[in-house]
């Protein structure tokens, strides 16, 4: 007998026929005799929809009851599902996470879980109930609700897969499983088997929307194994064939790795870059720029300062195209005026690409054929990040689409990868 963590995402429980599906494939994988725990979204748009209702109210709503609000889309799908279970004849019982209880700081819209308590979903599970417990949501000190932002269900069942010491936590989507890049860009793109946490973790970083980053980040933590794969096969499947389905995600020296130098490309449009002009050039100055836009919780992605002329510089970061308009307030109102800098120059239709891979670690000109690829296209890079397993480029996102295709094209990833043993 293995302990399952499920979760489900907004299409999976998207009309009340795929509820009945998930409820079967839930009941299929207790019937083999495990214990499973689920962790569904909110149906497909519904959030969006509660979203909309309190924009039309307020343009800018409180935070907390934008939270209190957000969750009762999670529960509704939580209590429908354990309806569909025990009219199947499995005995079932749902909790919001705040019955758990799942603590979280008190970041409303973007929490952090903090702790679980299992006790009560234990319980359950030795009585041989499913438990279902609402994604995105937990608990404060303070007894308030809230939620840890979009795509905070995957983080949600990691976390109750690493305080539950789960066998494996399953994250079934509406994609079999993890792809070179998304195949609505590139057509041959490829299905990966498996991928190691460390690449996972930049390609969800990077803008890949299969996983949230952060369910990542806690599955490499407390060694989850993880695995992605779809909930639109047939909910019957046997379950030792469903069980090695999709793609796993898991420690590089676990599993035979795919040998390529790169593993997949990700992309994101939802960029914008910001350059504060004649920053003096002293020390402490980034600090100056950085620590209130860390201040007003506003993410900083590529940064580049250029060189100094006359005690001048430029200094440019790139932030979500969310934070754009707070950030350029910022700027021209509170930081600017601080440090004695010049104006502020913007673009906000820019996009960024990235190529992933463990192999870039020990083979040279990976960088440089990415970049020799670009120029043939005539696409100009405005700003490069790199790290040991990844290089990112700024680009005019027009340019995009054509930037992801000649690039899966030029490192060959619609071509299946030798297999290696991983060194020991």
């Amino acid at each position: 007998m293995m302990l399952i963590v499920q979760k489900y995402g907004g299409t999976s429980m998207g009309s009340v026929e795929r509820i009945q599906n998930v409820a079967r494939r839930v009941a299929k994988w207790h019937a083999a005799g495990h214990q499973v725990v689920v962790v569904p979204s909110a149906m497909s748009g519904e959030t969006n929809r509660l979203l909309g209702l309190a924009k039309e109210i307020s343009p800018q709503p409180d935070l907390r009851e934008l939270d209190m609000l957000a969750a009762t889309g999670e529960q509704a799908s939580s209590a429908l599902l354990a309806i569909a279970l025990m009219r199947q004849g499995v005995a079932a019982r749902s909790y919001a996470g705040w019955q758990v209880p799942v603590r979280t700081d008190s970041s409303y819209t973007k929490a952090r879980i903090k702790s679980i308590d299992d006790a009560r979903v234990r319980a359950d599970l030795d009585a041989g109930r499913v438990v279902i417990i609402t994604g995105f949501q937990g608990i404060d000190d303070d007894g308030h609700i809230t939620t840890l932002g979009r795509g905070g269900s995957d983080t949600s069942a990691v976390a109750v897969a690493a305080a539950m010491k789960a066998d494996e936590c399953l994250i079934f989507t509406d994609v079999d499983g993890v792809y070179t890049t998304d195949p609505r860009v590139v057509p041959e793109a490829r299905r990966m088997n498996v991928i190691s946490f460390e690449e996972m973790l930049e390609m969800a970083s990077l803008g890949s929307k299969v996983l949230q980053i952060r369910s990542v980040e806690f599955a490499g933590k407390y060694q989850v194994p993880l695995r992605v794969l779809s909930s639109l096969t047939d909910p019957l499947i046997p379950v030792e064939v469903e069980m090695h389905s999709g793609t796993l995600i898991t420690f590089e020296e676990d599993h035979k790795m795919e040998s390529a130098v790169v593993s997949g490309i990700a992309f994101s449009r939802d960029e914008a870059k910001v350059t504060l002009r004649n920053v003096p050039d002293t020390p402490g100055v980034a600090y100056s720029i950085l620590g209130p836009v860390a201040a007003a919780n506003i993410d900083v992605d590529m940064i580049l300062q250029n060189i100094s002329q006359q005690g001048m510089t430029d200094f440019s970061f790139t932030v979500n195209r969310n934070d754009f308009a707070r950030t350029l307030d910022l700027l021209a109102n509170q930081v600017g005026p601080t440090v004695g800098a010049g104006d502020v120059v913007s673009d906000d239709k820019v996009a960024k690409v990235s190529i992933v891979g463990i192999g870039m670690r020990s083979h040279v000109g990976v960088a440089s054929l990415m970049f020799r690829t670009l120029a043939e296209e005539g696409i100009n890079i405005q700003m490069i990040s790199t790290s040991e397993i990844k290089t990112s480029v700024l680009i005019n996102d027009k340019y995009m689409e054509l930037a992801v295709r000649a690039l899966h094209k030029a490192f060959e990833l619609d071509q299946e990868p030798v297999k290696v043993e991983a060194e020991a």
